[in-house]
């Protein structure tokens, strides 16, 4: 997760900057850096890579001879996002530096800007490796070529790219003002207001990073741009028109404030997963070479080749990411996927070479058994990888190679953020073995890739609106059982659905195969069951059907997940909610979103506790 602060005033700019960037590290870094504009309009850039206070060192050893200006930026990045080096940190400059740009998220057609803006002879090198630097040499070309504010320029940027953004620029055209954007759901963007008559704004990715200065704020909606100036603040739409945004105060208790504005942490972390998809695919994914980079897999060539199989091992949501993930290593990779649970594995003696790879998956990189199963494999020669969100947490350390989830912080102990990130990370993973088997095409990577990137904005437009989810809760919160129905890839997910709805609400709810279900559970469906069916279209699309018609023909209530343009469930189903279309890998991170929206709705309709449900425990550290 990447964190943004601006300031604008009449104090010095730097220490406000750097001050913000101290309360963001929450979110983590593999670098940071600042720009301020200087009393002589030049704008000065300082980055750093590591930690934050390697910038602070590198500044206090310029001995007050650093920038000095009243107006500045700050950014600090993800550990192990991207690669971590000087010319990917931001800022960015435009190539003529008149521009200087911070973003977080991702730029789903920055190669086809890039060839855009040669085709208008806008042919300018690239420093970094970054889909950000674009947005610096766009920024700039409608500064410096087309003669515009900029305001202007920003809005015509948000004309012509796709995905998530949170941008905010400086200009040395205007060097009084910070502007900000925000593109998609995905990464906030919070404007701080002053003291009346203060001189003083605020622009930054999240609350904690200006509750010192302030406690008014307002945020910008999808498509919205900010000018923020000595003189105040001023809301333009995407179609440049001016607008008003309410003024929030926000409550001093630091919970609330944590809380962003949510009811519960677990209703903040479902509208975090933008986001938290945004930052752990973002650095990882090459676009222009269609690879994968997982700098933390510290396994050679020569091992990757000798793999002969492949054990996920984990516990309750993370076990379904492991099944997910079966799917997807099998078919890119061509290496057979064994998944157990981490409680079992090592009391049936697995049998494991130094040719097997095992895959722990664990959002707290704690989880006692997950560690034990990771111990059996070394103990017997195994190569170990893990999967985990803490960064230096126990399975990372004793691991032979990692990937980082890279959700943040994740407070309910229900798993919401951490099973999309982690869904999202398998994926990777799963390329970066198939490519380093040469078991997979480029083509067929590219086209991957591309839908991976594409994720983040699809899920941001799932949570745009869950009116639907509210109306069904209250149909559906006294039911006292569910069962969920999924085939293929999609089969985990229902597990998953029926796990949260069980964890949340303490509704009895199972997840079956939905070609098992002539097997047995067909004879528990009448009026009274309620039955969420994953029917997107792809190979097994027609078997699905087959089962909703079956549930239908005994009475039973039918919601139905399916894909955009799929008219033929509306006549089927009850009630239908509609994904996105996608690669059919790619779309257990879609599906799950529903699962989660449904369950929070129906427990909070019930009055249960949906951040700290009975008897559950964030990490479980004892067996």
């Amino acid at each position: 997760m990447c964190g943004i602060i601006g300031y604008v005033g009449s104090q010095e700019a730097l220490p406000v900057v750097i001050g913000g960037l101290q309360r963001l590290e929450y979110r983590g870094y593999d670098s940071a850096g600042v720009a301020i504009i200087n009393r002589a309009n030049q704008i000065q850039t300082r980055r750093s890579v590591g930690k934050l206070s390697n910038l602070t060192e590198a500044l206090a050893k310029e001995n007050g001879t650093g920038p000095h200006g009243t107006l500045g930026m700050g950014h600090t990045r993800w550990a192990t996002h991207g690669k971590p080096t000087e010319p990917n940190a931001h800022p960015h400059r435009g190539p003529q530096d008149l521009v200087v740009v911070v973003h977080n998220g991702i730029i789903e057609n920055y190669i086809q800007l890039k060839k855009d803006l040669v085709a208008q002879g806008y042919d300018y090198p690239y420093n970094s490796e970054t889909d950000t630097e674009v947005l610096a040499h766009l920024i700039e070309k409608f500064i410096a070529r087309d003669g515009l504010s900029l305001e202007q320029a920003m809005l015509r940027t948000l004309e012509v790219i796709k995905g998530t953004a949170a941008i905010v620029a400086l200009s040395v055209n205007d060097p009084d003002k910070i502007v900000a954007a925000r593109l998609s759901n995905a990464g906030g963007v919070v404007i701080g207001y002053g003291p009346t008559g203060s001189g003083e704004n605020y622009v930054a990715s999240d609350i904690p990073a200006i509750l010192p200065h302030t406690r008014q704020v307002s945020f910008l909606d999808s498509g919205d741009v900010a000018s923020i100036s000595r003189e105040g603040v001023i809301f333009y739409n995407q179609q440049g028109e001016t607008i008003t945004k309410e003024i929030v105060t926000i409550n001093t208790d630091a919970i609330t404030a944590a809380k962003g504005g949510y009811k519960h942490f677990m209703q903040k972390e479902i509208y975090d997963q933008p986001q938290a998809l945004t930052d752990t695919i973002r650095g990882r994914v090459n676009l222009e070479t269609a690879t994968v980079s997982l700098e933390d897999m510290r396994f050679s060539a020569e091992e990757l080749a000798a793999i002969e199989k492949v054990t996920i091992v984990a516990c309750g949501t993370s076990w379904h990411a492991g099944l997910v993930a079966k799917f997807i290593i099998e078919e890119l990779a061509r290496l057979p996927v064994e998944v157990d649970y981490g409680s079992e594995f090592r009391y049936r003696d697995p049998i494991l070479t130094p040719n097997h790879l095992l895959v722990a998956i664990t959002q707290s990189g704690e989880t006692v058994d997950t560690l034990a199963a990771i111990e059996e494999a070394r103990v017997k020669g195994a190569k170990i990888a893990s999967i985990v969100n803490v960064v230096g947490s126990q399975a990372a350390r004793i691991s032979d190679g990692v990937v980082y989830m890279q959700a943040g912080p994740e407070i309910g102990v229900a798993s919401t953020k951490a099973f999309t990130s982690s869904l999202a990370d398998l994926l990777m993973l799963g390329i970066y073995l198939a490519q380093a088997r040469g078991a997979l095409s480029k083509e067929r990577a590219a086209k991957l890739l591309q839908a991976l990137i594409e994720i983040p904005k699809h899920v941001a437009d799932l949570l745009a609106d869950d009116k639907l989810y509210q109306t069904m809760a209250r149909a559906k919160a006294h039911s006292q059982d569910f069962l969920y129905l999924g085939r293929g890839i999609n089969y985990p997910v229902a597990l998953e659905g029926a796990l949260k709805l069980k964890e949340l609400s303490y509704i009895h709810a199972e997840g079956y195969p939905a070609g098992e279900m002539k097997h047995g559970p067909i004879a528990l469906i009448d009026e009274g069951l309620p039955v969420v069916v994953i029917a997107t279209q792809d190979k097994v699309y027609t078997k699905v059907v087959s089962a909703i018609e079956q549930v239908k023909a005994r009475d039973g209530w039918v919601l139905a997940i399916a894909t955009e343009g799929d008219t033929e469930l509306a006549s089927k189903a009850d009630e239908v909610i509609y994904l996105p279309p996608t690669d059919p890998l790619l779309t257990p991170i879609l599906a799950a979103i529903p699962m989660q929206l449904l369950s929070y709705h129906i427990a909070t309709r019930r009055g249960c506790d949906v951040d700290q449900p009975r008897n559950l425990a964030k990490s479980v550290t004892v067996e």
